[in-house]
């Protein structure tokens, strides 16, 4: 493996992971992010419950608040990625719209669907959020009482209901090796 040096000739890229809650956008981020430092990148994560606690906090869950939520995301992975930053963003952005945007302004954007089934992400959620949905109880909840849009076309498609969350980390690490935006993987 790599001895941990930055790689000065990296390629800025954004990885972004829709899917629906709890279709695990986050666990394969948090892997992708991992192995990508250990191959000498420049990794930045966003990651949509962080990005909620500190840059927009100020934000709720109607559509023009998830699109000024993505807005400001898409201003701090344009500036990463244009500088070389490998930036792993995982937010459900249920809009191909805003996707487009997102893909519009950054560099090497990289749509990935985290895709799982509704039946596998509700018996998933260990906060019971989809639960308190289904009665009711939670307003302009994605998969439930407010639409996902899912992509059409991405760039990389993974089955989090079918595959290990290392497996799709595994898929989408060699597709990144295929473009050519992260070295291959150096075995001692």
């Amino acid at each position: 493996m790599s001895n941990g040096t930055q790689n000065h000739d990296q390629k800025g890229f954004v990885l972004w992971m829709t899917g629906l809650s709890g279709s695990g956008k986050t666990t394969i981020a948090m892997l992708l992010e991992t192995e990508l430092r250990n191959r000498g990148l420049k990794v930045e994560r966003l990651d949509g419950d962080i990005v909620r606690q500190h840059l927009t906090r100020d934000l709720g869950f109607s559509k023009e608040d998830r699109e000024k939520n993505i807005e400001r995301v898409t201003f701090v992975a344009k500036l990463l990625s244009r500088n070389g930053v490998a930036c792993i963003c995982s937010f459900i952005s249920p809009y191909q719209s805003i996707r487009d945007r997102v893909r519009a302004e950054t560099t090497n954007f990289i749509e990935v669907f985290v895709d799982a089934s509704l039946d596998a992400v509700i018996e998933r959620d260990i906060k019971g959020l989809y639960k308190e949905a289904l009665k009711g109880n939670i307003p302009n909840f994605t998969g439930i009482s407010d639409p996902f849009e899912a992509p059409e076309d991405p760039d990389i498609h993974v089955r989090t209901d079918l595959q290990t969350p290392l497996e799709s980390a595994g898929h989408i690490l060699g597709e990144l090796e295929d473009a050519g935006l992260i070295p291959l993987t150096v075995l001692d």
